[in-house]
């Protein structure tokens, strides 16, 4: 499997097109087709591998490393609810940004973005 199907496979896996993906990282339309064709940017590179949740060796190689216990996210609490938010459409704007956050204060902000949410909500269903 190269990098363009690895890539196609964790899309799938995640719920969100090439398209979107590429819209939501603000690579130009059709960059991730023609990765197999070039060599790929390695910002962009590393950009994907977050965004999938995956290392860049993976991403790359198709390799996983078990032994490694580096994660992206350095506390584990703060991880979990990192994948909370990776999993949640309406929550994840936070995913890139709450990299370094502490759990408290990640939960906060989670709290504060659902009570924006509902209020957005409340106000819709008001008619106004």
């Amino acid at each position: 499997m190269d990098l363009k199907e690895r890539i196609k496979e964790l899309c799938k896996k995640n719920n969100i097109s090439m398209n979107q993906l590429e819209q939501e990282l603000d690579f130009g339309k059709g960059y991730i087709s023609k990765l197999g064709k070039s060599t790929p940017n390695a910002t962009k590179i590393q950009q994907l591998a977050n965004r999938l949740g995956v290392t860049v060796d993976y991403l790359m190689n198709g390799t996983v490393d078990r032994d490694n216990k580096e994660h992206y996210y350095a506390n584990e609490e703060t991880r979990e609810i990192a994948q909370e938010i990776f999993e949640n459409p309406d929550l994840r704007s936070l995913f890139h940004a709450a990299r370094d956050l502490s759990p408290e204060r990640l939960k906060a902000h989670i709290d504060f973005m659902q009570s924006l949410k509902q209020q957005e909500e409340k106000h819709n269903d008001e008619g106004c």
